[in-house]
């Protein structure tokens, strides 16, 4: 049995005869001509009356003919029909690539007629190099066969090599255990960022040659766009003026000629996306018409507008008009959006409740603090001496309100607790410090004797919150910190008030005062009239602990009385520090209240709403009017005088003297 089929091999002679009634399997390695040509050879040996065949009845041969016969066949029926293919294949590009063109086929007549020459040029031109662009561009490489279904991973971006993941995991594993070492080592540091760096130039620099080579692979792909759409362009153009040549009374009016244009233009690019030029050229044609219609309709509208000019004229007028107005509406509104959303943005969020609170809590803790170095002599006795070296106890309410609210946006007394304690401890600090000298003294008999002589140093330091904002806050939080002192958070008369009265100081000459039964103040009198005159309010807000000016009417009055010796009341809020003091203590009188005395606080409510708005520092009455020294009043020190049953004045902080 051999590959071909069965044989017989006689064993005396040693001759091998084919048996077998199979026809020999085809030889794929050669050509179908050369295929044909065995299988005949095999035929006709088989058939020859020289060959043996001694176990072979006559019809198996009349068989295999047939078999020849129908192999032969088939050989010639395969090469026609893949010669036919190819033909018809050939003849199909053939078309489309005539179908395709972008080249406009021009008649005599139109090559003829000078004013479409320079036109017929330029589209010529455009063809010879959409046609030399399109024969740059690389030839599709042949494919060959595959009989095997090859399944491709999804996201496959082709060969990998076996080795780079590994190597890329021993790469990273070295560069960790550099990184865990190199802390302790500069020159290996140094010597590993230089590495680093060097692996990434070269990364870079790989990748922009793939990106150079992937740009000029494409090159001849982006030169054939560009020049097939300038091949477009002239087309088109040519169209267009063959349209005014054909038609000159489409050149009549240069808007008219303007639409067109592009509309010949739109209708070409459009058909020869679709249909190349032959369509095109119909598209032309069809728009030429339709430009036609269009000027006539054109010459109608015109001739309309000149019977009804002035109708014309107002309906143009009425549509400006209202484009004006709806854009002045559209701006104002756009303004006054954007002034909210700024005064929103600027202002303090928390409720102006809570902010007096909070302010008023740090104020407590201040008094604590005055109470405690007050008290220093009586906690700590039994030194010789104690000695004072005070920062002034004081702070700026916007300054804590605007750090509060940058940090915590809105706040209530008890969420910002925890806060203030941590800026009051960071912002005062109390220090302690004995101090023990050897002192000599002399006694009555001449002779010296030495004893120890006990200081106490008591020193306080006081850094403003503003100096402490940049370290506490970051960035965005300190920048808003920034714009709420600038605007005071839109509230500046929350901590303070002021008057808007801009007229001069009283005269208080021919004023009869009448003395009434409580001891006043006539020295702080005295100092409060002394600063008549004054403009901007400095010292005063300065004094208090402000870096800038705030409504200063309260800081005027609180200067006057520590000028006096009094420690207390010290507010620079009028409704949220100054009232509350007189009235906790027993100290307020209402407005009918008929026994003042000079240097007794005095407060206004402006707007009648509840709450004081200015304070001023009583000089005394004559019976029928009151008489005061205001700080604020316009931005100035002024005397001023109000009627006893004056609506607007809230009541009297009543001072003691005694």
């Amino acid at each position: 049995m051999s590959r071909d089929g069965l044989t017989e091999q006689n064993k005396a002679t040693g001759e091998t005869e084919l048996i077998s009634k199979r026809i020999q399997d085809a030889d794929f390695q050669k050509t179908p001509e050369q295929q044909a040509a065995q299988d005949a050879a095999q035929l006709q040996g088989v058939s020859s009356p020289t060959s043996p065949l001694p176990h072979a009845p006559e019809h198996i041969a009349k068989q295999q003919d047939a078999a020849a016969e129908r192999v032969m066949e088939h050989i010639g029926a395969g090469q026609t029909r893949k010669a036919s293919k190819k033909a018809v294949r050939r003849a199909q590009e053939a078309a489309t690539a005539k179908t395709q063109s972008s080249r406009l086929q021009f008649t005599d007549e139109e090559r003829a007629t000078p004013e479409l020459e320079k036109y017929i040029k330029q589209s010529d031109k455009a063809a010879d190099r959409l046609d030399a662009a399109r024969a740059a561009l690389p030839k599709k490489k042949k494919s060959r066969l595959q009989f095997e279904e090859q399944e491709t991973p999804p996201n496959f971006k082709g060969k990998h090599n076996p080795l780079s993941r590994p190597a890329q995991e021993a790469g990273i594993f070295v560069h960790n255990k550099i990184h865990s070492v190199e802390k302790d080592n500069s020159g290996v540091e140094g010597a590993h960022k230089s590495e680093e760096a060097a692996e990434r130039m070269g990364k870079y620099g790989v990748r922009k040659v793939k990106e150079g080579y992937h740009s000029h692979k494409l090159k001849p792909y982006r030169k054939a766009a560009q020049a097939e759409k300038a091949a477009a362009k002239a087309n088109a153009n040519f169209h267009y003026h063959k349209a005014l040549y054909e038609n000159p009374q489409l050149s009549s009016n240069p808007l008219s000629r303007f639409m067109q244009k592009q509309k010949i233009k739109r209708e070409y690019a459009k058909a020869a996306k679709k249909g190349g030029a032959a369509t095109a050229k119909k598209a032309a044609e069809s728009t030429r018409k339709a430009a036609k219609k269009t000027a006539e309709e054109t010459r109608k509208a015109a001739a309309f507008v000149a019977r009804h000019p002035v109708g014309v004229l107002i309906v143009i007028a009425a549509l400006l008009l209202f484009i004006m107005v709806f854009a002045g509406l559209s701006s104002c509104s756009s303004m006054f959006s954007g002034a909210v959303n700024g005064v929103v943005g600027t202002s303090y969020t928390s409720e102006d409740s809570d902010l007096v609170a909070v302010e008023n809590n740090y104020v407590a803790m201040e008094n604590e603090l005055q109470a405690e170095i007050d008290n220093i002599e009586s906690t700590h006795p039994g030194y010789d001496e104690y000695r004072y070296h005070l920062d002034a106890i004081e702070h700026n309410p916007h300054e804590l309100a605007s750090y509060l609210t940058a940090l915590l946006q809105s706040y209530t007394p008890q969420s910002a607790q925890a806060e203030i304690q941590r800026i009051f401890d960071m912002q005062y600090t109390l220090t302690l410090t004995e101090e023990i000298q050897i002192r000599t003294y002399t006694d009555e008999d001449g002779d010296e004797h030495e004893y120890e002589y006990r200081i106490l140093h008591v020193e306080l330091t006081n850094t403003p919150i503003s100096s402490l904002a940049p370290e506490l806050l970051n960035a965005e939080q300190f920048e808003m910190f920034h714009v709420y002192m600038e605007t005071s958070g839109n509230k500046p008369l929350i901590f303070g008030g002021g008057s808007p009265d801009g007229s001069p100081s009283e005269d208080l000459s021919g004023v009869h005062f009448v003395n009434g039964t409580r001891p006043g103040n006539t020295e702080l009198v005295d100092l409060a009239k002394q600063q008549v005159g004054n403009v901007g309010g400095y010292p005063y807000w300065s004094w208090y602990g402000f870096n800038s000016r705030v409504e200063w009417c309260a800081c005027f009055v609180s200067w006057c009385y520590n000028q006096a010796g009094k420690s207390e009341p010290r507010f620079a809020g009028c409704q949220s520090q100054g009232v509350p003091w007189f009235q906790s203590r027993g100290q307020w009188g209402s407005r009918d209240y008929e026994n003042i005395a000079p240097g007794d606080a005095i407060f206004f409510d402006w707007d009648l709403d509840g709450s004081a708005d200015h304070v001023g520092i009583v000089i005394g009455t004559d019976g029928s009017r009151v008489y005061t020294v205001e700080g604020n009043s316009g931005d100035a020190c002024k005397i001023k005088s109000y009627a006893l049953t004056y609506e607007c004045i809230k009541g009297y902080g009543l001072m003691n003297w005694d």
